[in-house]
């Protein structure tokens, strides 16, 4: 048997927050019958995922002028379809005339057909929710994945990582979700998988000063230092105002006995940061 979890419920400002409505309209969305939120400790209202999502979807239809009655019958055909939580991949919402239609990531699942009125797209951000206007293009390209990446990230590690690999696979030369994903990598102590991953970016032609910078500090945490000091030394010729990395590379070079390469760099690093506070 699963554990069971208490369900994260929202307070009334951050749902009006999330869902971009007054005070006022989530009131009247409330008080009109189209959703029974639970009450908190102080019988002030909570909102859980699958309200948030009902809400907006009233609004949605209420704006196209449908009937309040057909609303109410339209939401409760859409909580039946709802997930306790919201998917990493997202779940696209769309009011399709009196009814309504729920698309994720296996495809549309049809509540009532009819004609398009509008859409908008439901993605997790950060342990609350987003409403995102999306299409199906947008939502297969690699930038929607990178974002949605970094929206998850804080709260859903896993999620962050598959979705950070399915923006390279989109886009092999994506520089910066190989660095988030690198990065998330090795504050997860996977500092020789992020290796591996920035050799597979230069193979695939993404070959930037900053995957260099973050791969040699990899290598150092893994204790390649010969290595981490190419990689260093790499970046700073891709971009040699990487002050950081002349003073890695110094560093390096002075643990190893080389005081004359340190102090090339070392030098370089303060001429660097002089011209920063200028």
């Amino acid at each position: 048997m699963k554990p069971t979890h208490p369900q994260a419920t929202f307070t009334l400002k951050r749902a009006q927050e999330m869902l971009g409505l007054s005070r006022t309209v989530v009131a009247g969305l409330i008080g009109a019958g189209f959703l029974t939120p639970q009450h908190g400790p102080r019988n002030e209202h909570r909102f859980t995922f699958q309200d948030l999502a009902l809400l907006r979807t009233a609004y949605a239809l209420q704006q196209a002028k449908i009937a309040p009655r057909k609303i109410v019958g339209a939401l409760a055909k859409l909580r039946a379809t709802l997930p306790e939580e919201l998917p990493l991949t997202g779940l696209r919402i769309t009011a399709v005339g009196t009814d309504i239609a729920v698309r994720d990531r296996d495809g549309p699942r049809s509540v009532a057909t009819g004609q398009l009125l509008m859409d908008f797209e439901v993605t997790p951000s950060a342990g609350s929710v987003a409403f995102i206007s999306s299409d199906a293009e947008a939502r297969e390209s690699p930038e929607h994945w990178f974002r949605l990446g970094e929206q998850v990230e804080g709260a859903d590690k896993v999620g962050a990582e598959a979705a950070y690999r399915r923006a390279i696979d989109l886009s092999p030369k994506f520089v910066h979700a190989y660095l988030n994903l690198g990065a998330l990598l090795c504050e997860a102590s996977r500092c020789d998988e992020a290796s591996s991953l920035y050799e597979a970016a230069y193979e695939r032609g993404a070959d930037d000063p900053l995957l260099r910078f973050n791969h040699a500090i990899a290598l150092e945490d893994q204790g390649a230092h010969a290595a981490a000091l190419k990689s260093y030394e790499r970046a700073i010729e891709l971009d040699a105002s990487l002050a950081d990395a002349h003073y890695n590379a110094g560093r390096l070079l002075e643990a190893r006995g080389d005081s004359q390469g340190a102090l090339r760099h070392f030098n370089a690093y303060r001429r660097l940061q002089r011209n920063e506070n200028v």
